[in-house]
């Protein structure tokens, strides 16, 4: 038996699926299958051919996954039959919504493959009582209805296309878990603290700030803090600004120039002292301005949901 990694669903969930040998020369990254997951039949998508091994460093993962068969042309019929069916009965669901009167904001109806049910995503401030919606909307879809409530990321998950960048954004190709980003990432990388500028499509910090921060961070604690005096082959001098990519600093010399030097030219004072966080280094301005725009991280957007 061999296992692969499939992606399915809406919210493009992670499984394994196991299948004999013969079944598995035709799988490869690509190909449609059908598979039964815990909420009935679903389309999926082979992604790789996996082990244990890496089945133990998977995060996410969903609950056990069985294979069914690769995608005939009878269920890319009913595919194109669902996907066309997506505009009506997400319109039906508002219709319903609408004229009960729930406070919240309907972002997606789907449907299963094999019917068992429908999922409808959707964002609130709070809880909502939602109990006479599923009984109107089974008695509409003739079919078993389940609530989601997502957060603001999951919903750019959802909708967004394109990012700033040009590229289709990160959370809707290949991210499977959101990651944590802070202001303190933003700043350390130099990025603009302008809200608009390090904001996502979802209101929230680019998740992209996070990917080279452990480089950066690896970089900066190699590096001699700003203030620090260092020993320089022109002389002494204090510390003003870190190139950080390029590993070199800026020190101010005792006779008042400026010069940029690599930092293994540096030399330094044994016991200097230990850098401090950046928000101890922020000025009057940076705590105004964090005061003002303080984005949430993902620890708020699972509260949210």
């Amino acid at each position: 038996m061999k296992k692969f990694v499939v992606r399915y669903g809406a919210m493009r969930s992670l499984g394994v699926v196991e299948c004999d040998d013969a079944i598995a020369r035709g799988l490869f990254h690509g190909v449609q299958a059908i598979v039964r997951t815990a909420r009935g039949l679903e389309a999926a998508t082979i992604l790789r051919e996996t082990n244990d091994e890496k089945i133990a460093q998977i995060p996410n993962l969903s609950s056990p996954t069985t294979f069914v068969r690769r995608v005939d042309e009878s269920d890319e019929y009913e595919l194109q039959k669902i996907k066309a069916n997506e505009k009506n009965e997400f319109e039906r669901c508002l219709k319903i919504i609408r004229r009960m009167k729930i406070e919240m904001t309907l972002v997606r109806v789907e449907r299963i493959f094999g019917g068992e049910r429908v999922v409808v995503y959707y964002v609130a401030d709070g809880r909502v009582d939602f109990r006479e919606l599923v009984r109107a909307l089974a008695a509409e879809f003739q079919t078993r209805v389940e609530m989601k409530q997502i957060g603001v990321r999951d919903e750019t998950k959802l909708l967004a296309d394109v990012g700033d960048c040009g590229r289709e954004v990160c959370c809707n190709t290949y991210l499977v878990a959101m990651p944590p980003v802070s202001m303190k990432m933003a700043k350390l990388q130099k990025a603009t603290l302008d809200p608009t500028k390090v904001s996502g499509r979802c209101g929230r910090l680019k998740c992209c700030l996070r990917y080279e921060y452990d480089v950066y961070n690896e970089l900066q604690s190699a590096s001699p803090a700003i203030g620090e005096s260092v020993g320089t082959p022109e002389g002494r001098g204090k510390v003003v600004a870190l190139e950080l990519f390029a590993q070199r600093v800026v020190v101010e010399l005792e006779d008042g120039g400026r010069r940029s030097f690599a930092v293994d030219e540096l030399e330094r004072r044994r016991g200097c002292p230990r850098r401090r966080d950046d928000d101890e280094n922020d000025g009057p301005n940076d705590r105004r301005r964090k005061r003002r725009f303080s984005p949430r991280d993902e620890n708020d957007d699972k509260s949210a949901n």
